[in-house]
């Protein structure tokens, strides 16, 4: 699920000591409270509580960050979950690479076989619509006839 070349987990960034209340994190990324919960829920974040009040940190950003990536590219939630908790097994990462790799070669099959039946549904599309505006031809064609006969 990395950007550019690498994978490149944005906790490798220096930390920053910036701590974000629910609103803030759902104003600065785009999403709703509720998202942010159901991320919480699923095990993808973990803020810190202060009372009822959830503290996330430059951790848990990067991580929204992460899975926003993820769901943009079609990964379910648990796919990006896997992918997530692998990086803290492996200082290399090299079983994350290994899985997110699977699983990125996986949607890329996926999204090809959608593209071809895509494709060939708008091919049939195209035919079907090409022999309607032929038989509008020949009816008009037919009625103007049957019209100047009269």
């Amino acid at each position: 699920m990395g950007g550019s070349g690498a994978l490149r987990h944005p906790e490798d960034a220096p930390a920053e000591p910036r701590l974000y209340s629910i609103g803030d994190l759902a104003a600065e990324t785009g999403v709703t409270h509720r998202a942010l919960r159901l991320y919480e829920d699923q095990g993808l974040l973990a803020p810190q509580r202060i009372g009822n009040q959830r503290i996330y940190s430059h951790r848990d950003r990067a991580r929204l960050i992460l899975v926003l990536r993820g769901k943009r590219l079609g990964f379910s939630l648990a796919d990006i979950g896997e992918m997530l908790e692998l990086y803290d097994v492996d200082p290399d990462h090299l079983e994350q690479l290994r899985v997110t790799l699977k699983k990125t070669e996986a949607r890329i099959a996926e999204l090809e076989h959608r593209q071809q039946a895509i494709a060939q549904t708008l091919d049939e599309l195209r035919d079907g619509a090409r022999a309607v505006r032929d038989l509008i031809r020949q009816k008009e064609t037919g009625t103007s006839r049957k019209r100047s006969k009269s």
